[in-house]
């Protein structure tokens, strides 16, 4: 104790200031990090700023769950990834951009929603499209089934019936969320809308470009030709230096300027991928069940208990047509009883079972009537009364009344389609487990053609008397019916961590760019190339969504540092090299470019020396015999149209071949184009005049066209460039 005593005595005030200190330090370091960083002069806060307007994560975020929202609305059946997520985040963020340029234009413009207009947009007749294909779990709630047509009045109705009955009808609010959520936005697009509509409407394609375009697209020459290919002079013998590369970078300036900063990497790729030990975890598992599958009787149980295989047992019998698997054959002529695997298919070991075998028809075609007595627990009639009125019915029928009137007359099936069809339907053998009254299958797969037969179906949705008529049973052959017992092949925790730790060995002994690429070619491992990296990513080539952390540490990072293990979703680990920074404007030279660069400059300067080689001589078969390369001939050279049969994309040599100044039989200068360098002599042309009566209703149509098409894409065509022109600087620590 007096040891204890002692220190307090003589160190109690310096510890104190000690403690003081840390504890301020620790205050501003969170302070700069947190909710205070603007003050401290830290991060800010807005993840990005567009033509100084500050755009805060809370917007972006209200913006995302509404994209989200309106896309599992009207794209139901769709199965959204994490793909698919980053690639809604990246739109969500370049139509941010967007809107944010249009909405200041459309402030000083003066364009506005009136009220009145904001009404029509949503209860009008013209409401909005999104508003007129509203949808609920698939379904239009705005369409009149007579007619198939928009009623606005439902709309107010539907509104009504959410203020009084939400509780009962939309419990959780996810409805009413959805609507409102619908609502603002066409709302918010309308002036957006009319800002793309004022130039949609000032669309206009003159008739001397009509004529023109019509004239050049009927307009044709047939031309003689040398292509001398680059290839045919060596690379050795074309040197190419940066000042060569830089120097081209600069005579094509529209490649090469960047609306935005970004960023190139070099990465190595571990795949996580089921070991052989992983394989041997799921075929011992289906081993140790075998024998009690082949002993069980109850395949439903069994299978819905033992299965990785998600949808469950199904009842249905198989054939050759609805058996979607490359082992069908074997497994469909086994008896009944026998156990065919375990077989790989789909990622997965399997073993099936033939739990039974019938002969069968592929597909019946049957009508029917239906009387009901009940539907959702509702009673609409007496059992007697329906069994009177399906008595009627059946009397007509075989007194001798078309099925289809009695149809009409009678039935109350709640299939809207059903009395169009005359209560017809075409039904295949997969779909047989669907009905809802497992009788009514079993008599229309296993009935007799032509037989009939009244039966009560009784189910927790309806009770209803049915008469039914077998029409046609097709392609009747052997059917199976089948139970799979399913085993995902899938890496086990241990076999994920082997690879994580290999990834993490790989990171750790890469610390320097040389380090980098030693590692990888000592292990074999190809190094990948992620290039034009920007603030605004979710997505990569080659690597489909990626995590934020990865888009922040390549503009956190210099070139030539090595990052951290990155796991991408549940498919690969990723270590990255930092190769290039690129700011907003011109590009550098840097490792991603140089080989497309280089390869440019190489076909520029063979290009040279091949018509420097040729420079004297006067006629195509004197080149030809120089070169050794035959003289070809093309037919139908076309003014309007860049691509020459046989040739390809060559629009130089298009127009060499309708020059005016350029006489026909001659021999034309070098030519360089895409893929070599073209030698040519023009035999005729045939110009088309626009001003050809056979022509006028053609250019009539053709401006039509043109202008509807202009229409349609200005929208997309605006977004790009407005998007780009924009000055845009993204916060990539705030996404």
């Amino acid at each position: 104790m007096s040891v204890i005593q002692t220190i307090r005595n003589k160190y109690g005030k310096i510890a104190g200031a000690v403690i003081a200190i840390a504890l301020i330090g620790f205050i501003i370091s969170d302070a700069r990090n947190g909710s205070f960083g603007n003050f401290f002069g830290g991060r800010e806060s807005q993840i990005m700023k567009v033509n100084g307007i500050k755009i805060e994560p809370k917007e972006y975020q209200l913006r995302l769950k509404e994209y989200e929202t309106l896309y599992a609305m009207f794209n139901s059946k769709e199965q959204k990834d994490d793909l698919k997520r980053a690639q809604n985040n990246e739109l969500v963020v370049n139509n941010m951009v967007y809107e944010t340029v249009v909405e200041d234009q459309c402030e000083k413009l003066g364009i506005q929603t009136s009220e009145d207009e904001k009404k029509e947009l949503i209860y009008g007749a013209n409401a909005n499209y999104m508003v007129r294909q509203f949808q609920i779990n698939g379904d239009q709630i705005f369409i009149d089934r007579e007619t198939n047509s928009f009623d606005p009045g439902r709309v107010k109705g539907f509104e009504k019936q959410l203020a009084d009955q939400g509780a009962q009808i939309d419990p959780a609010g996810k409805i009413r969320e959805q609507w409102e959520i619908t609502k603002d936005y066409v709302l918010r697009m309308s002036n957006i809308n009319k800002f793309n509509a004022m130039f949609a409407g000032g669309v206009f394609v003159p008739v001397y470009q009509a004529k023109r375009n019509a004239s050049d697209q009927n307009s044709s020459a047939t031309i003689r030709y040398v292509k001398i290919p680059f290839s045919s002079v060596a690379d050795n013998d074309v040197k190419v230096t940066d000042e060569d590369m830089k120097a081209y970078m600069q005579a094509h300036k529209a490649m090469f300027e960047s609306d935005q900063p970004s960023r190139s990497i070099e990465y190595v790729s571990f795949d996580i991928i089921p070991s052989s030990s992983d394989t041997a975890r799921a075929l011992d598992a289906l081993a140790e069940i075998r024998a009690d599958f082949a002993a069980t009787k109850d395949n439903k149980t069994f299978e819905n208990n033992k299965s990785d295989y998600v949808n469950g047992y199904s009842e249905a019998y198989l054939n050759n047509k609805s058996f979607k698997s490359r082992f069908a054959d074997s497994i469909l002529e086994m008896p009944a009883g026998q156990i065919y695997g375990p077989y790989f298919e789909n990622n997965a070991y399997k073993l099936t079972k033939v739990v039974s075998k019938k002969t069968l028809p592929d597909s019946v075609k049957w009508r029917h009537i239906m009387v009901r007595v009940k539907a959702q627990g509702k009673e609409l009639m007496s059992d007697t009364a329906a069994k009177m009125k399906m008595d009627s019915a059946v009397a007509e029928i075989k007194a001798g009344v078309k099925f289809d009137s009695v149809v009409m007359k009678y039935s109350d099936d709640n299939n809207p389609n059903l009395k169009e069809k005359n209560g017809e339907y075409t039904m295949g053998l997969i779909q047989r487990p669907g009905l809802p009254d497992t009788s009514m299958g079993n008599f229309i797969f296993e009935g007799p053609n032509g037989a009939s037969k009244l039966m009560k179906a009784d189910n927790p949705n309806f009770t209803a008397y049915e008469y039914i008529q077998i029409e046609e049973q097709k392609e009747i052959g052997p059917c199976s019916q089948i139970s799979t017992i399913v085993k995902n092949l899938t890496p086990s925790d241990s076999t994920v961590m082997a690879i994580y730790g290999k990834a993490n060995e790989f990171a750790g002994k890469s610390t320097n760019p040389d380090e980098f690429d030693a590692t990888a070619k000592k292990l074999g491992m190809n190094k990948r190339l992620g290039d034009n990296i920007k603030a605004s990513n979710f997505t990569l080539p080659g690597l489909g969504a990626i995590p934020r952390e990865m888009i922040r540490w390549t503009f956190e990072h210099k070139t030539g540092e090595i990052s951290p293990v990155f796991q991408i979703g549940e498919e690969r680990y990723v270590v990255a090299k930092m190769v290039a920074v690129q700011n907003k404007g011109m590009m550098e030279l840097t490792a991603a470019n140089r080989p497309m660069i280089e390869q440019k400059v190489k076909d520029e300067k063979k290009g040279e020396i091949i018509a420097k080689k040729y420079a004297g001589s006067t006629s195509l078969d004197a080149i030809s015999q120089a070169a050794n390369i035959p003289v070809q001939q093309a037919d139908t050279v076309v003014l309007g149209g860049g691509y020459i049969p046989s040739l390809g994309y060559e629009p130089k040599v298009t127009g060499y071949a309708f020059c005016t100044t350029f006489q026909p039989n001659t021999l034309s200068p070098a030519i360089k184009g895409q893929a070599g360098v073209y030698f040519i002599t023009v035999l005729n042309r045939n110009i088309k005049s626009a001003d050809d009566p056979a022509m006028m209703q053609m250019i009539a149509q053709q401006r039509y066209m043109a202008e509807n098409q202009l229409r349609n894409q200005i929208s997309q065509m605006m977004q790009q460039t407005i998007v780009k022109m924009a000055d845009v600087k993204y916060n990539v620590t705030a996404f």
